[in-house]
């Protein structure tokens, strides 16, 4: 069989695999703190005909050789963790962090972490996400709160209509060497892996955490832009491999009728 018609294959499998990536991203170019996700790819074996640097029969050396790869695969599809945009709300409990660092919210039993920092109270008072999970560490509002200020270094006071401060609360960062190590659990959620590293819990503005900006939402680091030209490459480089494999097919049909 021609090896041009396994090779092709191969890039035919990792352009699609590509696309499912760009078009998650497009999907939620319009979420809350949602990070892009980029594919990585890696060539695969090479069948070796000719040893660069061979001994030929007149002693000298065959300077390049003779080297066939058989393909591309994807080797990665990881979160890129830049800064999105903000956008401003003037929604008391929206909190945007600038940096690093994240939420860790209760979800169930299982404690996931996010940037989306929409919160909002529940009927006890407590601050939970849409999805109506508490933020960690606790923090209730008291009853008879009536404006909640957030500095940017996770303070949270509640004050009641007379200006009196009715309590305080610390909200905390947390952060991974490597975020991108992260599992994507949906929802906005992520949860550690042996990959992201141990994390680490710090006021926000120390510890290389971010801070928080009160009012604001971080709105996802996606550009369309960007992600219709990959889409275009993605479909010529599709195109083209599927071109091959016509090819390929067409002198298979030669060589079959040759006589």
């Amino acid at each position: 069989m021609i090896r041009s018609l396994a090779t092709a294959a191969t890039g035919m499998t990792a352009q699609q695999t590509n696309l499912d990536v760009i078009a998650h991203n497009l999907a939620n170019a319009n979420t809350t703190a949602f990070k892009r996700s980029r594919g990585n790819f890696e060539d695969l074996i090479y069948q070796t005909i000719t040893t660069p640097g061979a001994e030929t029969g007149n002693n000298t050396r065959i300077p390049t050789g003779i080297q066939i790869g058989m393909g591309a695969k994807t080797v990665s599809v990881e979160k890129i963790f830049e800064q999105g945009n903000f956008t401003q709300t003037n929604n008391q409990l929206d909190l945007a962090i600038e940096g690093r660092g994240f939420f860790k919210v209760l979800r169930g039993s299982t404690e996931v972490y996010t940037r989306a920092g929409s919160f909002k109270q529940d009927s006890e008072g407590f601050v939970v996400d849409a999805a109506g999970n508490r933020l960690q560490p606790e923090i209730s509002i008291p009853k008879k709160t009536v404006t909640i200020n957030v500095d940017a270094a996770g303070t949270l006071s509640a004050v009641d209509a007379n200006g009196t401060v009715l309590g305080t609360s610390n909200i905390r960062l947390y952060d991974f060497p490597n975020p991108s190590g992260l599992v994507s659990a949906g929802h906005n959620y992520y949860v550690p892996s042996d990959a992201s590293g141990d994390v680490t819990e710090a006021q926000p503005g120390t510890e290389s955490l971010g801070t928080l900006l009160q009012g604001s939402l971080e709105s996802s680091n996606i550009s369309v832009v960007e992600e219709m030209v990959n889409m275009i490459l993605t479909q010529r480089a599709y195109e083209a491999n599927s071109k091959i494999i016509k090819s390929s097919d067409e002198m298979l049909q030669m060589a079959n009728n040759v006589k």
